[in-house]
């Protein structure tokens, strides 16, 4: 189940990954292809803005993911809401702050971004202005969007988060072509036209919110401070990571400025640009990976966070393996899209575009795992990661080989930054385990005391009505094993064979093996609890028994019997799955 909903959500967080670089992306093809070598350099200068901006939606969409993920996994409605509103009441402060600081002091910003002076000379300056004060109209909805994604995907609304992109896409293409070819709108109607694009993504996502089945509610009277310091405390990490990418997008413009000029700065603008929509693999598998971490982690699922640890690592390396393949094969067609009639820019850009493709497999190894290790609570070791990976040895690397081999070992850094930062992984999780291994459990890095021993947990999965009945008979045997009498032992299997074969009758298509319920029976100290998830059409089970209650006690036997029998009986919609959680 974890291996098949995996790739579901990396499909679509994928997408919703490059919803926040989409726009740029079809900004900086037709300001290269219509504006000219200044304007593309001027798009280059605000790059650090924008990552500055992506810094405060990330820090909270990381925090969502990890606090939401925890009170979803607990059945903490008020928590749940709770974290919805407070994210939503700071986005709208960030926003408001920002729209105001960069509309008011748009000129100096671009001064410090390396954009000159205002002179008549320096057309470059103005064109940086003009860009950044188009864009940053859409601040507001470029920061709701980042928001809006974790919510979506923790409950299973894939399919919108894929339409709102499409939109926002179509709506950008037109808008900027509608730019350039009828209003001449110059390079401030780019920024406008992204932000536009992404108003109208954010009014479809919201379409959930007001929905009667919307599980995340704006509750100002279930406020928690307690939530409020989870979200930045596991939001900072994130932060740590962006503004890494700040300080080296920054610092790299001046360093090739200093070796190239604007040429190489351009350059590097579409390779930024290009990045960035690879980049939106490597965090489209690292976002999931730290949602289902943070889920798993609160649930204290060893077994799941195991299956994760392999399944994530599998998909980044095979699914970053043929993006760099793709990269290589298509770099020059790939920067002409940006670039016309300069050659020498296109030859700069095409060569760091090919030298750059090299490092995406360790970055998507990096990110990953950095991501996991948040969603585990080792706050720590993320933040030294993502300074080492983002920053300190990419950054190093390029002032070494830069030195050396001129504008190529500028474009060598992020490989050799990468893969050191990578080495540092290996070597952190080896000396932490003493030993050199590749096994899932020790990548895993949890402490000895996480979770409920082996010996006290039973887990299977099941396919068909056949297992259901084999593995309620299995529970049966565990019980007895482990001391409970024969009349309680088969009480507790009867609850299991009750719950599953009507969820295999009734919950899974034609198809067999397309659906699974899994099923996990664990005995800790006097409680013994029983989870049933499955990837069935979401139905609550404990609603269905209060709906029905007062109804003639022979109907819904099965349903009556499992929920009467638990002290406690409740139901949790997480990533779109069911799950339900039964204290005996």
């Amino acid at each position: 189940m974890i291996r098949k909903l995996f790739s579901q959500m990396v499909f679509t967080q994928v997408i919703s990954c490059m919803a926040v670089t989409l726009c740029m992306l079809i900004d900086s093809i037709v300001i290269g292809r219509f504006l000219g070598v200044d304007a593309m350099a001027a798009y280059g200068y605000t790059q650090p803005v924008l990552l500055a901006f992506a810094a405060p939606g990330a820090m909270i969409s990381a925090g969502v993911q990890v606090v939401c993920g925890k009170t979803l996994g607990s059945g903490d409605t008020e928590g749940t809401n709770s974290c919805f509103t407070l994210s939503a009441g700071i986005t709208t402060l960030i926003s408001l702050f920002g729209l105001v600081f960069v509309l008011t002091l748009s000129g100096p910003i671009s001064t410090l971004l390396g954009a000159g002076t205002p002179g008549s000379g320096n057309a470059v300056y103005y064109l940086t202005k003009d860009y950044l004060t188009g864009f940053i109209i859409g601040v507001p909805a470029f920061l709701a969007a980042q928001i809006m994604i974790p919510y979506l995907q923790m409950s299973g609304n894939r399919t919108r988060l894929v339409i709102a992109v499409l939109v926002m896409t179509a709506l950008d293409i037109i808008l900027d072509l509608l730019n350039v070819i009828l209003v001449h709108g110059g390079i401030f109607g780019m920024g406008l036209s992204s932000s536009i694009s992404y108003y109208a993504a954010v009014a479809i996502g919201l379409g959930y919110f007001f929905k009667k089945e919307c599980v995340f509610r704006l509750r100002f009277k279930n406020i928690r401070y307690s939530v409020l310091r989870d979200i930045f405390f596991n939001g900072i990490p994130t932060v740590i990571n962006q503004l890494s990418l700040v300080f080296l997008v920054l610092l790299l413009n001046h360093l090739l400025k200093s070796v190239e000029g604007n040429n190489a700065v351009a350059a590097y603008s579409v390779i930024s640009t290009v990045s960035n929509m690879c980049y939106a693999f490597c965090n489209g598998i690292a976002q999931v990976a730290l949602m289902m971490a943070s889920i798993f982690y609160s649930d204290e699922d060893r077994r799941s966070l195991y299956e994760l640890v392999r399944v994530m690592r599998k998909n980044a390396v095979i699914i970053l393996f043929f993006v760099t393949l793709l990269v290589i094969a298509f770099a020059r067609p790939l920067v002409t899209l940006f670039l016309a009639n300069e050659p020498e820019t296109i030859s700069l850009a095409t060569i760091g575009l090919r030298l750059f493709s090299l490092s995406l497999v360790p970055c998507a190894l990096n990110t990953t795992f950095k991501f996991y290790y948040q969603g585990i609570g080792r706050i720590r070791l993320m933040e030294v990661i993502c300074v080492l990976q983002n920053f300190v040895l990419t950054f190093l690397a390029a002032l070494l080989l830069g030195f050396v081999l001129k504008t190529t070992g500028i474009w060598l850094c992020f490989v050799c930054g990468e893969s050191a930062a990578w080495l540092f992984i290996c070597a952190y999780v080896w000396i932490h385990n003493r030993r050199v291994s590749l096994a899932a459990k020790d990548w895993a890095l949890l402490p000895q005391s996480f979770g409920v021993s082996e010996e006290n947990c039973f887990e299977y999965s099941i396919s068909d009505i056949n297992d259901a009945v084999d593995v309620s008979g299995k529970a049966v045997d565990f019980c007895i094993s482990h001391g409970e009498d024969k009349t309680k032992s088969n009480m507790i299997g009867l609850c299991i064979e009750e719950i599953t074969c009507n969820t295999v009758i009734h919950g899974f298509s034609k198809r067999k093996g397309h659906y699974t319920v899994d099923v996990r029976l664990v005995f800790c100290g006097d409680d013994k609890k029983i989870r049933i998830r499955d990837n069935c059409v979401l139905f609550d089970p404990v609603h269905y028994y209060e709906l029905h209650q007062n109804e003639d006690p022979v109907a819904h036997l099965g349903i009556r019997t499992v929920v009467s029998y638990a002290r406690e009986a409740v139901y949790l919609n997480t990533l779109g799955l069911n799950n339900l959680l039964l204290t005996l």
